[in-house]
Parts: C-alpha cells; structure tokens; sequence
C-alpha cells in the first residue's frame, strides 16, 4: 500500500469525500486533477480545491469539460489565476471559484479578491471556500450588485 505521509495531515472538510488518486514523487505527495488530467502537488488550498472540483461535477452536475483550473488573465499588468473557472455551455465564463486553505478565514478580501478577476471576466456567480464554509453570490446583469445566495446552483437546472 502506498504510505501518504502528508495526506493524514489533510484535514476533514465540509465536503463530501471522494475517490481521489495519489502517488508520490520523492518526498511530495500528489493528487490527481480530473480537469487538468494530471498530478499536481498535494496542499491545503489544492486539498479544497479538488473537493470541489469533484463537489461540482458529482453534486452538482457540472460539465468537467466545462471547467477551467488555474486560468490564467492579466489584471492590471499582473498576472492572476482563477482558481476555477466554469463555462456556459455557449463556452463564457460563467462562474469563478476562489478557493483557499481551510486555515485561511474567508473573508471581505477572498471575496475582493474572486471581484477583481471578475472586472475581466464578467461572470454570473462567484463561489469563495476554504473547504469548511461555502459562499455563492449572483451577480445582477450589469455586474454591479452581488446577492448572496444560499445554495450552490445547479448545473442542469440553471445553465
């Protein structure tokens, strides 16, 4: 069996559990990203993120193929990432996911901070987690009034 060292430090998160793979490279541990179909380094932020990833797809019915990881926009010269970035079936960004370690409190600047990707990509929903607490905002069409919403939509029902 293959000893996970840096897995048992993982904490328990307000998620369901899901199937996930791992191996190691040398003395790191690696999760495997079903969006990006490939390994990658095994931290708490990377923790939530693949939970929701698989949260998203198994859950909620979103398109696997309808999701970015990690994108890549410039903001200002600066060059930022988009932890997740869901698509609209007409392939527009949709909804941005801003994930965070669960030790990190979400807060007005997590929320700011999914805000300031949004000036470029005009999104309907932002969703900020850290793994233990969920917030998902619509945004009204012109992009000016965020509504906090009580539960994550549904990809079949509101896409």
């Amino acid at each position: 069996m293959l000893y996970l060292p840096y897995l048992t430090a993982m904490q328990k998160l307000n998620l369901p559990t899901y199937p996930f793979k791992f191996k190691m490279l040398g003395q790191i541990t690696q999760i495997f990203d079903i969006v990006r179909k490939k390994y990658t380094s095994l931290t708490p932020e990377e923790w939530v993120r693949q939970h929701m990833i698989h949260y998203l797809i198994h859950e909620k019915s979103f398109p696997a193929s309808l999701m970015g990881v990690e994108k890549g926009l410039v903001y200002n010269g600066l060059k930022k990432r988009v932890d997740i970035l869901i698509y609209d079936r007409n392939a527009r960004p949709f909804m941005i996911v801003e994930c965070k370690a669960p030790s990190v409190k979400l807060s007005q600047n997590v929320l700011d901070q999914a805000s300031v990707y949004n000036l470029q990509l005009h999104v309907q929903y932002l969703l900020i987690t850290n793994g233990l607490a969920h917030y998902c905002f619509h945004l009204d069409p012109s992009g000016t009034t965020l509504k906090y919403i009580e539960e994550i939509p549904h990809f079949s029902l509101d896409f």
